[in-house]
């Protein structure tokens, strides 16, 4: 196994924490192009060449330390939800520092990264999707947050930062260490997970419109109430949804705007987020086919409008077999008996470089299962696990 150092892991990883520490257990504040996330960005940049390695900052603010020639990639992302755990992408950010010290050390092609925008303050996992060809800078540039700043505003902050582009051909492949970010690892008392494949997702938005009017004066019979509609459409999908999904599929209204939005007015008009995810394309599409219909139906029913929106379409990613391999048998190696092969049901920059190379997920637990959240948190132990099992597989995929 390549000389990594646990003390040293942890010690930056905690280092880390520090740019936007929120203050509130290891909870961080650091979205993408704010001053900790750029702050850290630049910390980071300059513990890569320290080790050796060539630091790049490329035009969205994806900071690299590069080795000579070709080389395996692992690393993950920096920035945070609004309300961000310590350990969402840094795990993997600081694990690829780690690894790629330990690479010049041993003599072993290996290279870091952290992407921008991951979290998606922008758009969804925005830096590599550019990066990788799935989306242009252009569109990129015009994508906006919630108070408006595009992101050709933000990646400006960084623009005096700017090195250069990295050419996704130097790669052999690409591996991210994350927490896992749901119960299953934590409540089974294991220590890794192997992912065998990032989920798919499917996401739009729904409007229905009906009758804004008086509250105490419109009888129940006279109503086109649009929030009705959508209660009515949330229980349809939920009995329709049964036959089709199974104990992996998942979906989520997140958000709903209804207006105008007062105590006293019948709602006239009412638009909600529905998404969701699985494993399996065919049941992704079917899933969609009960949705449109079961809207439409809904609008029917009531004499409601019905706007739906383009739809975000992401499909399932397998991971390289053979990189899947060496992550479970340097698992059994580091933690016999205690390892799972599983699905993750995040996105994940992996999915991103997905289309440019082969890529691979290791996970390690989630206390309680919490992550997006300042109570994200995994035990000190099963960190080291992880850099260890990483450390050995990244070894032989490195060595081929």
């Amino acid at each position: 196994m390549i000389p990594v150092d646990p003390d040293r892991f942890l010690a930056d990883l905690h280092h880390l924490r520090s740019f936007g520490a929120a203050g509130t257990g290891k909870g961080v504040v650091r979205q993408a192009y704010s001053e900790p996330d750029i702050a850290a960005r630049e910390w980071l940049a300059a513990q890569y060449a320290e080790a050796g390695l060539d630091a790049v900052i490329d035009p969205v603010g994806t900071v690299w330390g590069l080795a000579p020639g070709t080389s395996l990639l692992v690393g993950s992302h920096s920035d945070t939800q609004p309300e961000g755990g310590w350990l969402d992408g840094a795990l993997g950010v600081i694990c690829g520092l780690e690894l790629a010290r330990a690479g010049v050390q041993a003599g072993l092609p290996i290279s870091a990264v952290s992407f921008q925008d991951e979290e998606g303050r922008f758009g969804v996992m925005t830096g590599s999707r550019v990066w990788s060809g799935r989306t242009t800078l252009a569109e990129a540039d015009a994508l906006s947050d919630a108070k408006g700043l595009s992101f050709a505003e933000g990646r400006a902050k960084m623009a005096h930062l700017v090195t250069g582009e990295v050419d996704p051909a130097r790669f052999s492949g690409f591996v991210e260490c994350h927490i896992e970010q749901g119960p299953w690892l934590d409540e089974a008392d294991e220590a890794i997970g192997v992912v065998t494949d990032i989920v798919g997702i499917r996401d739009l938005t729904l409007t229905f419109s009906g009758e804004q009017n008086h509250a105490g004066t419109t009888p129940m019979h006279r109503r086109r109430d649009a929030l009705t509609g959508m209660l009515r459409f949330q229980a349809l999908i939920e009995d329709r949804f049964r036959n089709v999904v199974t104990p992996q599929s998942v979906w989520t209204t997140g958000h709903v705007d209804l207006y105008p939005g007062s105590h006293s007015i019948v709602p006239g008009r009412c638009s909600f987020s529905m998404q969701w995810r699985d494993g399996d394309t065919a049941r992704l599409d079917r899933m969609e086919e009960i949705v449109r219909v079961s809207a439409a139906e809904v609008a029917a029913d009531t004499g409601l409008g019905l706007e739906i929106s383009e739809m975000l379409a992401l499909d399932p990613v397998p991971m390289d077999a053979g990189f899947q391999a060496a992550l479970a048998a340097a698992a059994e190696a580091q933690v016999p008996g205690r390892w799972r092969k599983m699905q993750s049901g995040a996105l994940h920059d992996a999915a991103s470089l997905s289309r440019v190379m082969p890529v691979a997920m290791l996970f390690v637990p989630s206390i309680n299962g919490i992550s997006h959240d300042f109570a994200e948190d995994t035990a000190e132990a099963d960190l080291v696990a992880g850099l260890r099992v990483l450390a050995q597989a990244v070894e032989k995929i490195a060595s081929r």
